[in-house]
């Protein structure tokens, strides 16, 4: 059962056959990053091909939390309230830990499943402007000088070469586009997830707003649960630092079976165990890497630029990404137009897109070091005591959310307990 049905439009899909022989920007990958990315470019009269490898609408793993970065995001396009009008609003998270106690942490929060989302995004992005053609597979990059100036697409058996200024790879956290167009630095991911969606009217009104929980029998990693509209809700788990190096430099995978994760997840949180044996699962449990705090990839090349969670756009701790995918999308799609606009070579886009990235990592690094608390659950034990001993911490804690705060230093165990403790 598809518990997000959704009609495709006909500005997508078109066929393969119909694919011009250049354009000014190739994006690869229709998610967010590459629709932002897009929709950003069509806009400014950039003559813009944008192609997926699935046909939309298509399914996609995630836990389809919209945070704060992403309504502001979503707003820039201009698709905030088409958004909102199909989701299920929010007022806060609740950080859940090991010992049942609880923190609500508010935001500017909804839930809404990224087949509904995504096929939203993309058609925005062809109401603008941008040809999108599905199902295409990346291939290869064409080169020509040092630089990249087109791609090899696949459609079935047959291979199509587009050439263009620019290339955009927004292709997600799957490596094996970033290993073709030789920007992946690694190839394993940075967390791996596992989730499924529950149909369940007898829990609408128990479970409102976005749960995450932490307790031993789950780390290195954290559940979810967070309520969809018409009584479905999206409920997983993730493990952080699922692949890691060994001592002798090669990379190394943890021995995780990400469905013992899941029910221990029920077997520890009530709401999760009321939820699977009193619902009705949609379809089934389904798992996907994450690639988060940018990092894993090399983040521009000439003629091509790396985005979304391609250049590790999600954030460590709770695996959300959507927010900043769409915003690293829009980035690099104003580093092309300044470019454009400007007569810009090619070294200074790249150096204004990544320049722009970099500005992007003291967030990031606040969710990298609290991600301790995965493999330290107890820790949100103690973060639950310091929140209700001080209105002002969880007033910070919500900061960090709306990103309205970001700590200065979260280098050391010192830096991060200061932002927990200090009145």
């Amino acid at each position: 059962m598809d518990p997000v049905p959704a009609s495709p439009s006909p500005l997508l899909n078109r066929p393969a056959a119909e694919l011009p022989p250049s354009c000014e920007v190739l994006v690869v990958g229709a998610g967010p990053a590459g629709s932002a990315a897009a929709h950003t470019l069509a806009r400014a009269g950039v003559d813009v091909l944008l192609v997926d490898q699935q046909a939309f609408p298509r399914d996609k793993v995630c836990g389809d939390g919209l945070i704060p970065d992403a309504h502001r995001a979503m707003a820039r396009l201009g698709v905030l309230d088409e958004v909102m009008a199909l989701a299920q609003p929010a007022r806060h998270v609740r950080c859940i830990g090991p010992r049942g106690g609880f923190i609500d942490v508010p935001g500017t929060l909804a839930v809404l499943p990224r087949r509904q989302l995504d096929l939203l995004l993309s058609r925005a992005a062809a109401e603008a402007g941008a040809r999108m053609h599905a199902p295409l597979r990346f291939v290869a990059p064409i080169e020509a000088g040092g630089a990249v100036v087109g791609a090899r697409l696949q459609a079935g058996e047959a291979v199509h070469e587009i050439r263009a200024r620019w290339v955009l790879l927004a292709s997600g956290a799957v490596p094996q586009a970033s290993i073709a167009a030789g920007v992946c630095e690694r190839r394993t991911p940075s967390a791996v997830a596992l989730r499924g969606y529950v149909k369940n009217d007898a829990m609408v009104g128990h479970i409102t707003e976005l749960e995450v929980l932490w307790h031993r029998k789950i780390k290195p990693g954290y559940g979810w649960i967070f309520p969809c509209r018409d009584g479905v809700f999206n409920i997983g788990v993730g493990v952080a630092h699922s692949h890691g190096r060994g001592r002798d430099g090669r990379n190394t995978m943890q021995d995780v079976n990400l469905r013992e994760v899941f029910a221990a997840f029920t077997e520890v949180h009530a709401p999760a165990r009321a939820l699977m044996q009193g619902g009705q699962l949609l379809g089934e449990l389904k798992g996907a890497p994450l690639r988060c705090s940018l990092e894993g990839a090399t983040w521009s090349r000439p003629g091509l630029l790396v985005t979304g969670e391609a250049a590790g756009s999600t954030y460590a701790l709770t695996g959300e990404g959507i927010g900043k995918a769409l915003e690293t999308g829009i980035l690099a799609a104003e580093a092309v137009i300044e470019g454009r606009r400007a007569s810009h070579d090619d070294a200074t886009v790249r150096h204004r897109y990544e320049a722009a990235l970099r500005a992007l990592r003291p967030r990031f690094e606040v969710y990298e070091k609290a991600n301790s608390v995965n493999a330290r659950p107890w820790l949100v034990d103690l973060l639950v005591w310091s929140a209700k001993r001080s209105p002002r911490r969880l007033q910070r804690m919500s900061g960090v959310l709306e990103e309205t705060h970001t700590p200065g230093n979260l280098v050391t165990m010192k830096s991060f307990a200061r932002l927990l403790f200090e009145r």
